[in-house]
């Protein structure tokens, strides 16, 4: 997003983390009620273009909001979207855009009030990992022929009871409407909202051969004093790294063995 989108995006979050912050808002069923307004201006095209017109006054664009969709959700996911509309947006699609980054938000929220936010970032990872493995699954999880409910169904037989049910839900709303987005890259957005739950980068560290616990703990404080924050290490085995590491944060890969890279991160940092 660019210019006045970015911003109004800035102000939506802050709104979101205070009504999240209200342990009497229940963030799950926030989170749904988030992504049927998302899909209702995902469809409505017309919609979302007088939501967003820039030449309506901000309180008449809350009141239309308020009417339409004040009796399908509660008053916290009105009251938020009534104050996006109120924001001025670079494009119409950005403001829904922005509902579905707010909607995954508040589902990872109520991970973290659980203590889960660690499992959903990992089963997230190693989703992603499964489907890049497996040609035939991608295909029927993208497959345009195949039916919303049919794509529900085959990620419940393939995660229910299986992963946490925020990463349940996460994928499914991602696989169900992806909007335009490959899965690899749903599945990364949705990671990185994860990791920024906790103020936290990523790291994806591919290795020859599974970490050991200190290996895992040196390497991640070796990244956190390079990169300035806390690291989530998503973490993959690849014998073809050659008894080496590979490390890629971001745009940036890291590439050597493992003992190499972290005594030369040690001397950077006493340098």
């Amino acid at each position: 997003m660019n210019g006045a989108s970015r911003d109004a995006l800035a102000a939506a979050r802050e709104r979101l983390d205070a009504l999240t912050d209200n342990t009497s808002v229940d963030a799950g069923s926030l989170a749904d009620e988030l992504a049927a307004v998302t899909a209702l201006l995902d469809r409505e095209v017309s919609l979302r273009r007088v939501l967003t017109d820039p030449a309506q006054a901000g309180e008449a664009k809350a009141e239309l909001a308020q009417r339409l969709i004040g009796t399908q959700v509660g008053g916290p996911a009105t009251d938020l979207v009534s104050g996006m509309v109120r924001s001025r947006w670079s494009r119409s699609r950005d403001l829904v855009d922005a509902l579905e980054e707010l909607a995954d938000t508040a589902d990872l929220t109520a991970a973290q009030r659980r203590g889960k936010l660690d499992n959903v970032e990992d089963e997230l990872f190693r989703f992603g990992r499964i489907v890049a493995s497996n040609t035939e699954l991608r295909a029927a999880l993208t497959d345009r022929a195949a039916t919303a409910p049919a794509k529900r169904e085959l990620l419940r037989s393939l995660l229910g009871g299986r992963a946490d049910a925020t990463t349940e839900r996460l994928v499914t709303r991602l696989v169900a409407a992806p909007r335009g987005r490959s899965l690899e890259a749903g599945l990364e957005s949705l990671s990185k909202l994860a990791a920024e739950r906790r103020d936290r980068m990523v790291a994806v560290v591919t290795s020859a051969v599974p970490l050991s616990d200190q290996q895992k703990q040196r390497l991640g404080g070796a990244l956190a004093k390079l990169y300035g924050r806390q690291m989530h290490l998503n973490l993959d085995v690849d014998p073809e790294v050659l008894g080496g590491i590979r490390v890629q944060v971001g745009d940036e890969v890291i590439n050597g063995s493992l003992a190499d890279r972290i005594e030369d991160a040690g001397r950077r940092l006493a340098g």
